[in-house]
């Protein structure tokens, strides 16, 4: 049987999402396309629909992918819900935490995971690795996670607070994923200019994590991360496949942003959401992982300036995302 899922969206990440799963999954097949510039969704190589609910409710499509912009995530990750439809939705789950919770309460009320949120990097095979060598112990107790997130420049729609709601947001992600414990304080020192900004986080499990943000490096795009133990350490190596000797140089080229960094995580990531609709066991950051990683970033934007320690507390994780 394949599955037949709908995209909503058809910029950068709803291109690629309808792509792979035209070309790179197993198991599922791009059944319809929906957004405002009908002639860009006409282009993904299937039937276009105008109207977001409308494709969301019809009889014909049973997943959804929301690649939308960030304001339209809750409203339509609502709408599957009420749907009884699974959904994988880009990042952030929704625009404030007040959205994000009423999404986990309907999803809460269903007694069911339907949402999935597109962390991607938790299907990136350095970052697999690095939380396997955690797992086994070969590192040892964990006690520093260092993360660098570079961008090559922030594109011009980009606002100061976005440095850590939309690019930081991965990092809250993954440093939680990869330690298994919740963020419980967090401070930012910000540069002169606001960029880049140097982030330390403490978890509930007493691990110090440290992230640089640097949004114009200009070299390129460039994320690492080193998690150390206390008999050990792993690092990220830089993933490439060659390196090229001319002009007097040996080395490799930086990508200009996420796309091709993370190409081979995006394909797994949908993968793996589509067999957890087969199988009925959830898989990637659930409705629960994206309100923390939003709300995290929410309470940080709003003291960039300051320099104050962050404390955090969500309460209960609901039972349905154990």
């Amino acid at each position: 049987m394949s599955i037949a899922v709908g995209v909503i969206g058809a910029g950068v990440m709803g291109s690629d999402h309808a792509r792979i799963l035209q070309t790179e999954t197993i198991g599922a097949h791009l059944a319809a396309v929906c957004d405002t510039d009908v002639d860009r969704a006409g282009k993904l190589g299937a039937p276009v629909v105008s109207d977001p609910l409308e494709l969301i409710n019809s009889d014909w499509i049973e997943a959804v992918v929301v690649a939308s912009p960030d304001a339209t995530h809750a409203k339509l990750v609502q709408a599957c819900l009420r749907a009884r439809k699974p959904v994988l939705c880009e990042k952030p789950l929704a625009s404030s935490m007040e959205e994000a919770q009423r999404i986990i309460d309907a999803e809460t009320h269903l007694g069911k995971r339907l949402v999935q949120v597109g962390y991607m990097r938790r299907f990136d095979p350095a970052y697999e690795e690095m939380k396997a060598a955690s797992v086994s112990g070969a590192i040892g107790r964990a006690v520093l996670l260092h993360n660098s997130h570079r961008n090559a420049k922030a594109p011009d729609w980009f606002t100061g607070p976005m440095a850590i709601t939309n690019s930081f947001v991965h990092e809250i992600d993954i440093s939680r994923w990869l330690l298994g414990s919740e963020i419980a304080t967090a401070q930012i020192v910000s540069g002169p200019q606001g960029d880049p900004l140097l982030i330390t986080m403490l978890t509930v499990g007493g691990v110090i994590v440290s992230t640089e943000v640097f949004m114009n490096a200009s070299y390129g795009y460039h994320v690492h991360a080193e998690l150390v133990g206390q008999s050990g350490s792993v690092a990220m190596q830089q993933p490439v496949l060659t390196q090229l000797n001319r002009a007097l140089q040996h080395g490799h080229a930086w990508p200009e942003n996420w796309i091709p960094r993370f190409r081979s995580a995006y394909v797994r990531q949908m993968n793996a959401w589509i067999r957890s609709i087969s199988t009925g066991v959830a898989a990637g950051a659930s409705a629960w992982d994206g309100f923390v990683a939003s709300a995290i970033a929410e309470k940080l934007a709003s003291e960039v300036s300051s320099g104050r320690c962050v404390f955090f507390d969500f309460g209960q994780r609901p039972a349905i995302y154990k």
